[in-house]
C-alpha cells in the first residue's frame, strides 16, 4: 500500500490535476487534509464540481459557503468548467447563482453547467452571462433566461447548448438565443409548462445533434410543437407524449434518429429521415407515418415500440421500404394503448420476393399473443439470411408459459438453415 501511495505522489502535478478534476470538489478538498501536497494543489483544478443532493446532510447555507470559499481560493489560470447542481430547496439560490456565474465569467469559463431543484421556481441568471465569449458549452436546468431578451447575447463560441425546463421571456427568445450561437453543434431543449413558448423553432446550419423533449408535466392543447431547419444534422431525438406537431425541412445527412411521439401525423418527420441508418420508433399511426413512396435506403438497424395500436402495420411498412435492414428489435417501452383484438395484419410477403434481409432479430418483453406469434413466425420463415433470434419474455411470465412460447417458436418453419434461436429469462 505504501508503494502504491509513493507511485501516486510521484506523478506530476498536471497529471494529478487531470485525475482530481474528475472527482467532486468536496472530495478533493477532503483529500487535502490528508496530504500536504494536495493542500494547495486542489486550488489549481481546472474543473470545479459542486453538488447538493436532495436529502443531503449538508445544508444550503453550508453548501453556499463552501462554493463561495472554493471559488475565492481558486488559483488556476483559467476556470475550464464550473458545474453546480442544487437538488435541494435554497432560499438564496438567485443571489448565490448570480455570484457564481459572475465569478465564472470573470475567470473565462469554457463550460458552465448549472442545475436547480426542478420542483422550485426557476433561478434568474445574471445579464453578465449573455455576452460571455469564452463559453464553449452551456448547460442549464430550471433556469430563467428572461433577461436575455433585454441583453446583448454573444455566444459565438458555444458548440454545446442544453436547456432543460428553462423559462424564456417570450416566443422569440429561443430563436434569438440560437441565432447568436453561430457554431452550435449539439442542442438539447426540454420544454416545460409555463416556459412562455408555444413553438420551438430551431434554425442552425452547423447543428449535428438535436434533442427535443417535453417534460413529464402536462401540457394543454395541441397547438404547440417544433420547427426544425438543420441541414447538417447527424442525430435526432424527439420525445413528445402530449401531442402537437413537428415540421422538419430536408435533412439529408441524418444517420441516427429516435422518434417517440403521439402525433396523428408524422409524415413531415420521417419523410425527412430517408438517409437514416439507425432508427427507433414509437408512433400512434402507420398510415400517416411517412409519405407513400418513401424509401429508407440506408436503414440497417430498426427498433420499434409495440405499445401503439396496430404497431404491426407500421412494422410492415418499414420492412417493405427498407431494403438494407439487418437488425430488428421489438420492445414495449410504454403502457400498451388499447387496440382492436380483431384487427388483422397484412403481411409484407407480396412485396418481398427475395425474402427479408434481416440477420438479427430481438424481441424484448415478449408475451406470446396471437399477433406477436404471427409476426415472429413470419420473420422466422421469410428472413432467409437470419443468423440469430433472441427472445426475452416479460418478467411476470410463468415457467410453463415460457416453455410453451419456446416450443411454439422452435417448431415454426425457418427460412434460414443457420438461424440460432435463443430464449432468455
Amino acid at each position: 500500500m505504501n508503494d502504491y501511495r509513493d507511485r501516486i505522489s510521484k506523478l506530476p502535478d498536471d497529471f494529478l490535476l487531470q485525475i482530481l478534476s474528475r472527482l467532486p470538489t468536496k472530495d478533493v478538498v477532503a483529500m487535502s487534509l490528508l496530504s500536504k501536497r494536495y493542500h494547495f494543489l486542489w486550488t489549481l483544478l481546472p474543473k470545479l464540481n459542486f453538488e447538493l443532493m436532495l436529502h443531503s446532510n449538508n445544508t444550503s447555507p453550508k453548501f453556499t459557503k463552501f462554493v463561495d470559499r472554493s471559488l475565492l481560493l481558486h488559483k488556476a489560470p483559467t476556470l475550464e468548467t464550473l458545474r453546480v447542481k442544487i437538488g435541494s430547496v435554497s432560499h438564496t439560490a438567485d443571489v448565490d447563482v448570480a455570484v457564481w456565474v459572475r465569478t465564472a465569467v470573470d475567470r473565462g469559463v469554457r463550460e458552465l453547467d448549472i442545475s436547480y431543484c426542478p420542483a422550485e421556481e426557476p433561478v434568474r441568471l445574471p445579464k453578465c452571462l449573455f455576452p460571455c465569449t469564452s463559453l464553449v458549452a452551456l448547460k442549464l436546468e430550471n433556469m430563467s433566461l428572461v433577461d436575455a431578451s433585454s441583453s446583448y447575447v454573444c455566444f459565438n463560441s458555444v458548440k454545446t447548448l442544453h436547456l432543460l425546463d428553462v423559462k424564456y421571456f417570450d416566443e422569440q427568445s429561443l430563436p434569438r438565443l440560437l441565432s447568436s450561437c453561430s457554431v452550435l453543434e449539439d442542442l438539447v431543449v426540454q420544454r416545460c409548462p409555463g416556459d412562455n413558448v408555444k413553438i420551438v423553432s430551431v434554425n442552425a446550419v452547423c447543428l449535428k445533434t438535436l434533442t427535443l423533449h417535453k417534460s413529464s408535466q402536462a401540457f394543454e392543447g395541441d397547438d404547440d410543437g417544433f420547427l426544425i431547419a438543420a441541414p447538417k444534422l447527424k442525430r435526432l431525438d424527439i420525445e413528445d407524449y402530449w401531442g402537437g406537431f413537428c415540421y422538419i425541412e430536408n435533412m439529408p445527412e441524418v444517420v441516427e434518429a429516435n422518434v417517440d411521439v403521439i402525433y396523428k401525423n408524422t409524415e413531415r418527420i420521417l419523410g425527412s429521415l430517408t438517409s437514416v441508418k439507425r432508427l427507433a420508433l414509437c408512433l400512434m399511426t402507420s398510415d400517416a407515418a411517412y409519405p407513400a413512396g418513401t424509401v429508407f435506403s440506408q436503414l440497417v438497424h430498426l427498433e420499434l415500440c409495440t405499445c401503439a395500436p396496430r404497431w404491426w402495420d407500421l412494422l410492415t411498412r418499414v420492412i417493405e421500404d427498407s431494403p438494407k435492414l439487418r437488425v430488428l428489435k421489438l420492445r414495449q417501452k410504454h403502457i400498451r394503448r388499447t387496440s382492436s383484438p380483431r384487427a388483422s395484419w397484412k403481411q409484407p410477403a407480396a412485396s418481398l420476393p427475395k425474402g427479408l434481409s434481416l440477420e438479427t432479430f430481438k424481441w424484448e418483453l415478449y408475451e406470446g399473443t396471437q399477433k406477436q406469434k404471427e409476426v415472429a413466425k413470419f420473420i422466422l420463415q421469410h428472413a432467409t439470411r437470419l443468423k440469430k433470434v433472441i427472445v426475452s419474455p416479460k418478467p411476470s411470465t410463468s415457467l410453463l408459459e415460457k416453455h410453451e412460447m419456446l416450443k411454439e417458436l422452435s417448431s415454426a418453419p425457418r427460412g434460414s438453415s443457420t438461424c440460432q434461436l435463443l430464449f432468455l429469462d
